[in-house]
């Protein structure tokens, strides 16, 4: 049977490409976008009176940025190594779309692709031109010219299979897209892989588009699913499964995160439930990637280790990414 060597979670937003001095070309956009923070929606002034005794100020001076930004690129150096020392024959890379493949017409709650190719080009000038301020720069991180990598039909069929047989009803994709793949895939590819990439099961979770989306619970039970397909699968194949994307954003709530990160480490959802479904909106709903994989970690017995935990903020509103980096190894690191 397939074995389980590594599980993973990497945040993967824009500011980990671009160079701090950059960080700041989004606050146009958070400026004039309604925010999701505490389970409530905020103006972007309302934030910034409301989090005023935090003193943000002080997180996002040039000097701050710069030294997150290494401590992103060193955790982020860290991860690359390990999936490399683990020896992955195929991957299975949990994130979401963001209408990158999907459209309003057909937003599947849970989808795994078991096509034969997967295909990462640049996306067009005019949806570069057509991307929010400050986004445009940061492709690259997740898109070269032009890529085609191998996917793995035999262990994806297997996961539909099973996930069907376990009463989860599962989209079923032979391609991504014709022509790119969703961001959170494509930084996996290019700053954990370096654009050598292990075959690839893609799996997509609704996170951020009602009415559809998961709870928290059921991307839990999912996960443990998961684990239990990869495991049961007729191979000598050893796997690693990543989730891509988080941590809290586009306004960050530390607090959020570490009871998050605190529930994972302790092997005890109930209190990611107690959170409510408010909680996991816009991109903080991208917690929903990590919770399948720590899911299946859990269906293992393997514990996490937070490789580290950088929120980098943009304002005093408080908007930004909080960045979260962990690993989930078998006990006693026998792989």
């Amino acid at each position: 049977m397939a074995k389980i060597v590594l599980g993973m979670g990497t945040s993967h937003g824009p500011m980990l490409v671009t160079p701090p001095d950059t960080w700041g070309s989004r606050l146009p956009d958070d400026k004039r976008s309604v925010h999701h923070f505490e389970g409530r929606t905020w103006q972007f002034d309302e934030l910034v009176a409301y989090r005023a005794p935090e003193n943000l100020a002080s997180q996002i001076t040039p000097d701050a940025w710069r030294a997150r930004h290494v401590r992103c690129m060193d955790a982020i150096e860290r991860m690359s190594q390990m999936l490399s020392d683990a020896r992955p024959d195929v991957v299975v890379i949990v994130g979401n779309d963001q209408m990158e493949i999907f459209g309003n017409d057909c937003i599947p709650a849970f989808s795994v692709m078991w096509g034969e190719t997967i295909v990462n080009n640049m996306i067009s000038d005019a949806k570069l031109a057509a991307l929010p301020p400050g986004v445009a720069h940061a492709m690259p991180g997740y898109m070269p010219d032009t890529a085609t990598y191998e996917g793995v039909p035999a262990l994806a069929k297997h996961i539909i299979e099973r996930a069907t047989a376990e009463r989860f009803d599962v989209a079923a994709l032979k391609r991504l897209s014709e022509t790119e793949t969703p961001h959170a895939f494509g930084f996996v590819f290019r700053q954990l892989m370096k654009d050598r990439v292990v075959p690839t099961v893609p799996v997509l979770i609704n996170t951020f588009y009602p009415p559809n989306q998961p709870t928290a619970g059921r991307c839990h039970e999912f996960g443990r699913a998961l684990g239990r397909a990869i495991e049961s699968w007729d191979s000598d194949a050893r796997v690693a499964i990543i989730a891509s994307g988080g941590l809290t954003h586009f306004v960050i709530d530390e607090r959020v995160d570490h009871l998050i990160l605190d529930a994972m480490k302790a092997h005890d959802f109930a209190p990611v439930e107690a959170l409510g479904e408010a909680i996991f909106q816009a991109g903080t709903s991208e917690i929903k990637n990590w919770i399948p994989v720590a899911g299946a970690m859990d269906e293992l017995g393997f514990d996490m280790e937070v490789i580290d935990y950088v929120p980098c903020y943009r304002s005093e509103a408080g908007t930004g990414n909080a960045m979260g980096f962990v690993c989930w190894r078998p006990p006693q690191n026998v792989a």
